[in-house]
């Protein structure tokens, strides 16, 4: 019965695979949000991202999203010093000598989401738990998931990163930026990601709640986060990577009081984000226009 049932899902994924864009994401979206997906006339803005993985495919956006190649790009325009160091890259887990390595550090996949493994001590670093993590992501193409198309082609690869840390209390906060062709709305703020807790809340230029997703409309009348020290600039640099951009998301640091670098991310949630408020994501949609793709 199990071979049976393996075999269904490889031919299930396997005709999935060889789907037209347009229709495995109808399938998809319809599927996860609940409704039927309009690419001839989008307007919230998980539409709008479903509608953008067809018809924005610019070639530099390969490089955007790998994680290695993403550096290059973020430093010609805001500088080196809000990148994080890069230790290594390889082409295989084998490949790594870990005694070069620091005692901290931080392994990641450059072409998909998801696949990093950090080392806060290499005593007690687990190296075979390591590799089954990685070496799964490098087997991996994410563009099939949810057919974000810049990961397609991207090498395989890993790096390794300076380990960075704002506090063992606090973990490492994520700012991450929605961007509008070069117009910051807002910035979700990612916290408690070190007790596998994660929560989002969105904050305007003026640290002012917005409650643009299900936890932040249920927050308190008064609720907020500690401000960044950095803030300001934090959204000026986003702007500034994010210029002639439809969409994209801008993910940045802030440790010990130093901005730095994460990623960028064309399509949050590949486009099926259910957490999001009605309002919101027509709100959202209207700020992608068509006019914006070249």
């Amino acid at each position: 019965m199990s071979v049976i049932h393996n075999l269904k899902k490889i031919i299930k994924k396997e005709i999935n695979n060889i789907l037209p864009d347009s229709i495995y994401l109808k399938r998809k979206f319809l599927k996860l949000m609940k409704r039927p997906l309009d690419l001839k006339n989008p307007k919230t803005f998980n539409e709008k991202l479903q509608w953008l993985k067809i018809n924005d495919r610019r070639p530099e956006y390969i490089n955007m999203v790998d994680k290695y190649a993403a550096k290059e790009f973020a430093a010609r325009i805001i500088g080196d010093e809000y990148i994080i160091p890069t230790l290594g890259v390889w082409n295989h887990f084998d490949d790594i000598d870990f005694s070069n390595l620091p005692n901290q550090f931080a392994l990641k996949c450059t072409h998909d989401s998801g696949s990093y493994f950090i080392c806060k001590d290499k005593s007690s670093f687990d190296k075979n738990v390591a590799k089954i993590k990685i070496e799964s992501g490098l087997k991996r193409n994410f563009y099939y998931y949810g057919r974000e198309w810049p990961y397609k082609k991207i090498k395989p690869r890993i790096i390794a990163e300076t380990y960075i840390e704002d506090s063992p209390e606090t973990g490492l906060p994520d700012y991450k930026f929605f961007c509008f062709n070069g117009e910051v709305d807002s910035v979700m703020v990612c916290i408690d990601r070190h007790i596998k807790e994660t929560k989002f809340y969105f904050f305007d230029k003026n640290w002012i709640l917005l409650r643009y997703n299900v936890r932040g409309k249920n927050a308190p009348k008064d609720f907020s986060l500690p401000q960044p020290k950095n803030i300001h600039k934090m959204f000026e640099l986003a702007a500034k990577l994010s210029k002639n951009i439809p969409f994209v998301r801008v993910d940045l640091y802030e440790a010990q009081n130093k901005i730095y670098f994460g990623e960028m991310t064309f399509y949050p949630d590949s486009g099926f984000d259910p957490n999001i408020l009605e309002e919101t994501d027509l709100l959202w949609g209207e700020k992608i226009l068509n006019k914006d793709i070249k």
